[in-house]
């Protein structure tokens, strides 16, 4: 059975490795072990040890403490809450994608996004 924390750590080494656009596999290799190692840390069914989980902050470019960020909810919620976000591959996809644009262009992005979000 999988502790919450691991469960938490996972979810949020997957979000980011999804956030820099790169792939279990990339993350394995630059890490040093095998992408199903990956899919079992993301998944929370195996424990990141402290010294793999700093070779994966220091690869996705966080500190050590971004994966603990929200875990305080987390232990309050533990089931997955619906409509999460950060659980839609298409939604991760479109804010990675957001992030690519220039800035000047992204704020106008923006501005049109909350315009026509206001008319809906």
């Amino acid at each position: 059975m999988k502790h919450p924390v691991d469960a938490h750590v996972g979810k949020r080494i997957r979000h980011r490795r999804w956030m820099v656009g790169m792939t279990q596999q990339q993350l394995a290799d630059q890490v040093g072990i095998k992408f199903q190692q990956i899919q079992k840390y993301e998944t929370g069914m195996n424990r990141v040890s402290a010294s793999r989980l700093w070779d994966i902050a220091d690869t996705l470019g966080v500190n050590i403490a971004f994966f603990f960020e929200g875990i305080d909810e987390a232990r309050e919620a533990p089931t997955p809450v619906e409509g999460d976000i950060l659980a839609d591959k298409e939604a991760l996809e479109l804010v990675r994608s957001y992030y690519a644009i220039p800035e000047a262009q992204r704020r106008r992005l923006f501005d049109l996004a909350r315009v026509l979000s206001d008319v809906a």
